[in-house]
């Protein structure tokens, strides 16, 4: 494992994932009954906008029955179960993470879609699947840990089919820098690899996807994190709920705030697009 894993792996899961997140499932009223999406949101939708960005974003791909997703970086789950749910999509999830891939197929069986929902552990810059084995390839928040986006996108390509379309809901630089950290993908900057939207959309064009849809949507993200930052500062987490504390620990609250911080100084922007393989 790489020191930048290693850091990962201690950033993402700051203590036993499994044992926290089981803790938190036996305080819910269902007593092992089948979960509904929304139950698990609060857990599993792990970025800016939570599950509303994930169904607009969803709307805009036009997927369709029996479609082959793969999602790149997709942690516990959370969209993949989406997709399956609402889409009759069969959904493949790549994360570095293998106690994430470990609860998250805990809770694929709990929403009772573990007919449709894949996890794999693996390396985004390895994947381990043949050419042009995804009709669609999604990832939401999954690069700013990634210092190579060529080869980032090179690997998409080459798993997507031809015609195949990419969905993206990611953080980009901003035009003032450096980021203040730590924010919730990163503790520091060595974590940390952002690049503007302007130099991303180029390099996906170069590697050879067609736009169809891209949109700066960070006005609409800055009211989402206002919203729940002081939502936040006013309840505070309960650490016996699902909720991203989890995952990220006790200063959720400071990783919440400077990312709120980081958009509001435009040291980062969002982006959601979605492209077509050439």
């Amino acid at each position: 494992m790489s020191q930048l894993d290693a850091d990962l792996t201690r950033h993402y899961a700051f203590t036993d994932v499994e044992t926290a997140v089981s803790a938190a499932m036996n305080t819910l009223d269902s007593a092992g009954a089948e979960l509904a999406l929304k139950d698990l949101a609060g857990l599993d939708q792990f970025h800016v906008g939570g599950l509303d960005a994930s169904l607009k974003l969803a709307q805009l791909a036009d997927f369709k029955a029996g479609d082959h997703v793969l999602d790149v970086g997709g942690g516990l789950g959370g969209t993949a179960r989406l997709l399956a749910r609402e889409y009759s999509c069969d959904v493949t999830v790549l994360d570095l993470m293998e106690s994430y891939c470990r609860v998250g197929e805990m809770l694929t069986a709990r929403t009772n879609l573990a007919s449709h929902v894949h996890f794999e552990q693996g390396n985004a810059l390895d994947m381990p699947f043949a050419d042009q084995s995804f009709d669609a390839v999604w990832t939401q928040h999954s690069s700013m840990n990634i210092a190579d986006k060529q080869g980032l996108y090179t690997q998409i390509h080459r798993v997507l089919r031809h015609g195949g379309t990419l969905v993206m809901h990611e953080v980009m630089a901003g035009t003032v820098q450096p980021v203040q950290f730590p924010v919730m993908w990163a503790r520091d900057a060595s974590m940390s690899f952002l690049i503007p939207p302007d130099a991303l959309q180029t390099l996906l064009i170069q590697t050879g996807f067609q736009v169809q849809n891209w949109e700066d949507i960070s006005e609409q993200s800055l009211t989402w994190l206002e919203a729940r930052a002081a939502n936040q500062q006013r309840t505070g987490a309960n650490m016996n709920s699902l909720g991203l504390h989890l995952l990220l620990g006790s200063d959720l609250g400071t990783l919440l705030s400077n990312l709120l911080l980081n958009l509001r100084e435009g040291r980062i922007r969002l982006i959601q697009t979605v492209l077509h393989r050439l």
